[in-house]
């Protein structure tokens, strides 16, 4: 995992007439398990009360408050017990500390042979007493996979990278700013939204007229710095034969929409990009959008806010570049595949040869001249992570679902970013998101990181996103 700049606190639960011994060696696991995962740990230590251990309500009180001091640092919580612990103070711990952060529990196994007084820890009775009292006071909270692991063991350190995923998408969500530049295309309706329910949500959108860009673009000079730089990042990107006029006008575009991301704060965009861009500008701005998508700065296509927000969930949970991708086509007669394809803005990450190309759809209708820009190639072979979340008015609720698949080497004669994915109950998806009108774009991920996405957005942001199993 290696993420080192995530931060979690720990509450290591203890219980008196328990061995004190397995709280000092608890603490000690849990600290150990953190720094190989590359975590960083807050917790109380063994001067503050007994061996950094939660018992009393004046512990929990102690841990609150350093809680509290870090509060900008901690990026979610690891409850761990060695023993059975104390319900009550690790809630209350909890309570008093007032973060709205991810919580981890995670109960310590005892050995057979090891069950005498001196060594019997009683943890699998005591995490179900500790879930009874989050539950109570209205704490949300995640699970290991099985009810009891060793902190120092491969599945703990699976359960680890799980929860930092849910811990990333969280923070990543809160107080998200997305950048909507240009105006929806007059036929995709599809990709409306509602910026209101995003706003109850703690999404924010900012807007920005296609003409400013342009107008933006104009003031610029061919020769100017900051404009050649980005044509040297756009030669450098990826292989092209591209003229160098439409290198230039991508390269101006780049800046202004960087520059214009950057004075807004907003952390990812949604760009118009059919087809005034092409008509006014005289390129795609596929390539701009595959480069900020690149570096995790997710960028949707036809202004779709709530595509660029589901792209920003997988990357967030992988680390990885995501993409927006059209349900576009059956692949002969095989019911659980599916052609995944736009003309592009993938990220390189996704593709086996990327190269610069012009848009074959457009330059029928517009011209090569103005249709130079795209990133094209096919989709490398590997597991994948699909997503997708709308703003639903009728309940006043984010919406989407969520789940697995594998992008396959199935042959594919085509244009543009495409490739074959294989989805387990593929017709029962489709069947679900046309019942329930979902859009025709779906993020990707070249990752397995469905779980985390589904815990993350039900379990802590409120949303009702349903996983596909």
């Amino acid at each position: 995992m290696g993420d080192t700049h995530m931060t979690l606190g720990v509450i290591v639960g203890n219980r008196g007439f328990f061995p004190d011994m397995l709280a000092r060696e608890g603490r000690d696991e849990i600290s150990r398990a953190l720094e190989r995962a590359g975590l960083k740990c807050i917790a109380l230590s063994p001067e503050q009360t007994k061996y950094g251990s939660v018992e009393t309500y004046e512990d929990a009180k102690k841990c609150a408050d350093l809680f509290r001091s870090h509060r900008e640092r901690i990026d979610g919580i690891i409850v761990t017990l060695p023993n059975f612990g104390d319900e009550s103070a690790v809630a209350d711990a909890l309570r008093l500390s007032e973060l709205r952060v991810p919580v981890l529990v995670q109960a310590t196994p005892d050995t057979s042979g090891r069950m005498s007084v001196e060594h019997r820890r009683d943890s699998f009775c005591g995490k179900i007493s500790v879930c009874n009292n989050l539950k109570q006071y209205r704490i949300p909270f995640s699970l290991t996979r099985q009810h009891t692991v060793h902190p120092e063991s491969d599945e703990f350190a699976a359960d680890l990278e799980q929860f930092a995923a849910i811990c990333r998408v969280v923070k990543g969500v809160r107080n998200l700013r997305i950048g909507c530049i240009g105006a929806r295309p007059a036929a995709f309706k599809t990709v409306r939204y509602s910026e209101r329910i995003l706003e109850a949500h703690g999404v924010s959108v900012e807007t920005i007229d296609l003409s400013d860009v342009l107008g933006r673009i104009g003031g610029l000079s061919d020769k100017q710095e900051s404009v050649q730089a980005n044509v040297l990042d756009l030669r450098e990107y990826v292989p092209t034969s591209v003229p160098e006029p439409s290198l230039v006008k991508m390269a101006k575009l780049a800046v202004v929409v960087r520059a214009w991301m950057r004075s807004a704060g907003v952390t990812i965009s949604a760009i118009q990009c059919w087809t005034a861009l092409q008509q006014y500008l005289g390129v795609m701005p596929c390539t701009v959008m595959s480069m900020l998508s690149q570096q995790l700065l997710s960028s949707a296509c036809e202004t779709d806010v709530c595509g660029a927000l589901s792209m920003h969930l997988l990357a967030l949970a992988s680390q990885t570049p995501s993409a927006l991708l059209d349900w576009n086509n059956n692949y002969g007669d095989a019911a659980d595949k599916v052609v995944f394809f736009h003309c592009s803005n993938l990220p390189k990450h996704f593709i086996e040869e990327a190269r610069m190309h012009h848009s074959d759809i457009l330059a029928n209708t517009l011209g090569r001249d103005c249709a130079h820009g795209t990133v094209a190639g096919r989709i490398k072979a590997g597991r994948m992570t699909f997503a997708r979340v709308s703003t639903d008015e009728g309940t006043g609720l984010i919406r989407g679902y969520v789940g697995a698949g594998a992008f396959t080497a199935d042959r594919l004669d085509t244009f543009g970013g495409a490739g074959v994915a294989q989805i387990p109950r593929l017709q029962q998806l489709l069947r679900y998101i046309c019942e329930q009108g979902f859009e025709h774009h779906a993020a990707a991920s070249l990752s397995a990181v469905a779980d985390a996405v589904k815990e993350a957005t039900t379990r802590y942001l409120g949303w009702d996103v349903r996983l596909h199993e």
